[in-house]
C-alpha cells in the first residue's frame, strides 16, 4: 500500500484481535469443560492487571500495577470461562486469589509445549504490546524454555493512522 491510500472505514485490525482472542476462549473453555490441561499443554497469559472489568486482588495490582503473567498447569482451580472472560483462583505466596480477566484485557497467551502463542495490543500507540514477560509469579509454576524457531506463533501489532 502507498501513504495515499485511505484510511479503512472498517476496523479490521480490532475484529482481528477480537477474533484471536476468542481463540483464547476457547481454548479455556476446552480445559474448564475436559476437567483439565490435556498431556504437557499449560498456558502463560499476560494481561493488564487494570484493564476495564480485571477484578484481582489490590496487593497484585500494587504488585504488578500494569500488567502481570499468570501460568495455568498444576496450581490452579475453579477454572469458568464465558463470552466475555474468564476466572480462576491461583496461589501467590501460599496465599489463595481468585482473579476474573477479560479476554480484552489479556496481551499474550503462551502455550510452550507446542511453542503456540497469539500477542495483542491492549491499548493504541507505540510500544503497548507485550514485551518479554519475567517468570510467573503464581506459585508451582516451573519455567519451561520456548523452542528457538518460532513456530506457531500469531503476532498481532496493527498501529492506526490518526
Amino acid at each position: 500500500m502507498d501513504d495515499q491510500s485511505q484510511d479503512s472505514l472498517i476496523p479490521y485490525d480490532e475484529i482481528v484481535q477480537e477474533a484471536l482472542r476468542a481463540v483464547v476462549g476457547r481454548v479455556l473453555g476446552s480445559v474448564a469443560e475436559g476437567g483439565g490441561l490435556p498431556g504437557e499443554h499449560h498456558f502463560y497469559i499476560t494481561f493488564k492487571t487494570q484493564g476495564a472489568g480485571v477484578d484481582i486482588p489490590k496487593r497484585l495490582i500494587e504488585r504488578f500495577p500494569d500488567e502481570m503473567t499468570i501460568v495455568l498447569q498444576n496450581r490452579y482451580w475453579d477454572l469458568t470461562v464465558d463470552d466475555t472472560r474468564f476466572s480462576v483462583g491461583l496461589s501467590f505466596n501460599q496465599v489463595p486469589s481468585k482473579l476474573v480477566i477479560p479476554y480484552s484485557a489479556i496481551t499474550g497467551f503462551h502455550d510452550p509445549s507446542v511453542n503456540f502463542e497469539l500477542r495483542f495490543q491492549a491499548q493504541e500507540g507505540p510500544g503497548d504490546g507485550p514485551g518479554p514477560h519475567d517468570p510467573a509469579e503464581n506459585d508451582g509454576s516451573p519455567v519451561t524454555a520456548p523452542a528457538d524457531d518460532g513456530s506457531n506463533v500469531v503476532s498481532v501489532d496493527f498501529k492506526r493512522k490518526k
